[in-house]
């Protein structure tokens, strides 16, 4: 088995970054046992878009939202993201 090196003592984050991004993590880690962790309550980060949307379109969103009882824009990621999943589903089947 192959003998791990001792990970340094850092002083700041800027010098534990640059070691990192110097040094193979496999001189010093042994992932054959690390374990899977969930984190139940992480929430994805988001980014603000502008986005146009015909004047009809956004009126037929928040009229589907409103018969659902759900904000528009919740709705609309919804759909995106079912629309998304779908064609990445097809181009993997190609």
């Amino acid at each position: 088995m192959k003998q791990l090196k001792k990970i340094p003592q850092f002083k700041t984050e800027d010098e534990e970054r640059e070691f990192w991004a110097t040094h193979d993590s496999t001189d010093y880690i042994d992932w054959s046992k690390a374990e899977k962790t969930v984190f139940p309550n992480l929430k994805p980060s988001t980014e603000v878009i502008s986005l146009r949307l015909p004047a009809f379109l956004l009126y037929d969103l928040k009229s589907i939202a409103n018969q659902k009882d759900v904000p528009y824009q919740s709705l609309m990621k919804v759909y995106l993201s079912e629309k998304v999943k779908e064609e990445r589903q097809s181009a993997i089947a190609k």
